[in-house]
């Protein structure tokens, strides 16, 4: 029998939600939550309390789940989901932005205080990239200097003093000048010395901060001039008049230059400080907080690059003087040690190497109790040794990783830096490597030190999420308050340490502080 008609489709409407967008605010934010090592975490959610996203819908600035409506299923959706909002978004508002534009954004859904909050951030990431720029220089100027070094030896450099002006554990720096652009520079002709040669690992690493860079290397006899302290004693010698300058002895070295000139090794700056520990010890140890703080940021950017580590042995870790000094130090000469100086991370070593050679017996020990770790975990035993170094306190890698003795040196209680760089020393040195903290987690600890949430904020008032939401929203505030109130008439740069705060407060979240503080304070 023949088949019957097919019978004729009916078009139903229903109602139909919109499909929601993403996650909460947070989640697209914060870095990534702390791995298996994190020893705390954020609580979970209980009956009766705010959740996150109730938390984040009490704020009008938050990003809004989209409402749903009736509509037919032939209705696109996404064209409504992907209309741009008729007011500009609070990270584009300015100063200079039209009233008609602000009255829009005014009018918006996030009002004065949403819009307000909404441009800390982006304003904190614009002045950091500025005060970066202050710092370091621009990149496009040491680009066009490295193109304009290719191919100079000393022929093109002016010497500036016979004698290094920094010595490190694997080289020498002399300071050179070199005409660009109708400025004389002064920059840093690094040496190496005999068997110190990292340099091939050295040239795959991005720009940094805190890491060595470098702009020019050739290949040259050295300049007689210049003296290598303990070498033979033909080096940089004048010929004598029985013999031709052509004739003279002088070793051909390989010279690599550097736009930042040392003028100490942070060893050799410990080991002058113990009178200002004494002396001044809530200043002291908080220029002991920051660097550690630039130390793992190096680190932390070399574990993105993924090609080497830096070598944290004290003798190769390098300051610099910066272009500016602290405001509260202008008009008047600062006192040696005041003044916080860039940290260098100047020598490194491949990751597949896993160790960089031993140069004592306990070291030696020490790489024989590790062979079964991942190479990742030598950063964090090294920052922790670190520690104790900088605070003046003796300890060997033997002993800080527990084989003879379970109790870490004890830590003099001298300021509000003491007892957090102590618990941060344990966490480091953790004799279960599961339980260490990692460089990142370290970082955010000493951030914490440095600028808050200190313990006194949760005296009287439990620490939840909306607390610490709330004291980031203030702290960013009052601090772009504060750099507008130090630029007014002074015509000075922010420091260092103002920018290492500014960067802080650009990126920290109120879920990251809830761990840290847990952590931290526990």
């Amino acid at each position: 029998d023949p088949l019957p008609p097919p019978l004729p489709k009916k078009q139903l409407q229903r109602a139909e939600s919109l499909p929601e967008q993403g996650t909460s605010r947070h989640c697209r934010g914060d870095p990534a939550p702390w791995g298996s090592s994190s020893l705390y975490s954020i609580p979970p959610h209980k009956e009766g309390a705010p959740s996150s996203t109730s938390l984040q819908n009490r704020h009008p600035w938050a990003p809004k789940k989209p409402l749903t409506k009736s509509q037919s299923l032939g209705e696109p959706v996404a064209r409504s989901s992907q209309q741009k909002p008729p007011w500009p978004s609070a990270a584009e508002l300015t100063f200079g932005t039209a009233d008609g534009e602000l009255g829009q954004a005014l009018a918006g859904p996030a009002g004065v205080w949403g819009a307000v909050l909404g441009c800390l951030v982006p304003t904190l990431s614009r002045l950091s990239a500025r005060i970066q720029e202050e710092l370091v220089g621009p990149e496009e100027r040491w680009r066009w200097l490295e193109a304009e070094l290719a191919g100079r030896s000393w022929a093109a450099l002016s010497t500036l003093g016979p004698q290094p002006c920094c010595e490190s554990g694997d080289a020498w720096y002399f300071p050179v000048g070199f005409s660009f652009q109708q400025t004389q520079l002064v920059l840093a002709a690094k040496v190496p010395k005999p068997g110190c040669a990292s340099l091939g690992v050295q040239n795959s690493f991005g720009v940094h901060c805190s890491i060595q860079r470098l702009i020019g290397r050739f290949t040259d006899h050295l300049p007689q001039e210049l003296v290598l302290p303990g070498g033979p004693g033909e080096q940089g010698h004048s010929p004598s008049r029985e013999e031709p300058a052509h004739l003279a002895t002088r070793p051909v070295l390989q010279v690599l230059i550097s736009p930042e000139v040392p003028y100490q090794t942070l060893a050799s700056f410990v080991k002058g400080s113990h009178g200002l520990h004494r002396t001044s010890p809530g200043h002291y140890e908080r220029l002991a907080c920051l660097l550690l703080l630039q130390v793992c940021l190096g680190l932390e950017h070399l574990r993105v690059q993924n090609v080497g580590q830096g070598d944290l042995c004290p003798e190769n870790l390098l300051l610099v003087q910066c272009p500016c000094p602290p405001r509260s130090q202008q008009g008047k000469e600062a006192p040696p040690g005041l003044s916080l100086p860039r940290l260098l991370i100047s020598s490194f070593f491949k990751i597949k190497d896993k160790q960089r050679p031993c140069s004592t017996s306990q070291e030696q020990d020490w790489t024989k109790g590790l062979a079964a770790s991942p190479s990742l975990v030598t950063d964090e035993l090294n920052v922790g040794v670190l520690i104790y170094h900088i605070l003046h306190v003796d300890i060997s890698l033997e002993n800080a990783l527990g084989f003879r003795s379970n109790r870490l040196p004890e830590i003099p209680s001298l300021s509000i830096y003491s007892t957090g760089l102590k618990r941060l020393a344990m966490l480091l040195l953790h004799r279960d490597p599961c339980k260490r903290v990692s460089i990142e987690q370290a970082r955010s600890i000493l951030q914490v030190l440095l600028w808050g949430p200190r313990q006194e904020l949760f005296a009287r008032t439990k620490k939840t999420l909306t607390l610490l939401r709330s004291w980031v929203e203030v702290k960013r505030a009052l601090l772009l308050l504060k750099f507008a109130e130090n630029s007014a008439g002074v015509g000075v740069s922010p420091s260092l340490e103002e920018w290492l705060c500014c960067q802080y407060f650009q990126e920290v979240t109120e879920h990251k502080l809830y761990q840290v503080t847990q952590t931290l304070y526990a």
